[in-house]
């Protein structure tokens, strides 16, 4: 009822994988993924230091750097320089960190990444603590 296909497919690599273009397991692109999302809580939490002094963010934002920097292999991030206070919303960067956080725990946890888990929980927790009495404030 039906031809056999008779010439190869185009869509298919006769060799196996080609060497010339690199492949990345799970765990790298995994790796890849946590340290991009650690990166950007790590550039927020940055600005919300610029706009105000905590010894608790002095302290994440170390954390977090080192967690970024294992993850890249050594290499430590890029950092904004903290000159003079910018005036931003607190509250909005508040949220932006808290969610940032939240997509590096899920990452986190699908890599099994205990470290990294513990630190993104610690910041999700922080942020809201810090959300808290703003939005009750406004109720």
């Amino acid at each position: 009822m039906y031809e056999p296909i008779r010439t190869k497919s185009v869509h298919s690599t006769v060799d196996g994988p080609n060497p010339d273009f690199p492949h990345r397991s799970r765990e790298e692109e995994l790796d890849i993924q946590l340290a991009g999302h650690l990166a950007a809580l790590l550039a927020v939490t940055d600005e919300l230091r610029a706009t105000q002094a905590s010894a608790d963010l002095d302290t994440a934002a170390e954390r977090l750097a080192e967690q970024v920097g294992r993850l890249r292999g050594g290499r430590t991030p890029v950092r904004a320089p903290m000159s003079g206070r910018r005036e931003k919303n607190a509250a909005a960067l508040h949220r932006r960190a808290h969610a940032l956080a939240g997509r590096a725990l899920v990452v986190a946890a699908s890599r099994a990444d205990t470290a990294a888990a513990i630190l993104a929980a610690e910041r999700m927790d922080a942020h809201t603590a810090a959300l808290e009495p703003r939005e009750l404030a406004s109720r």
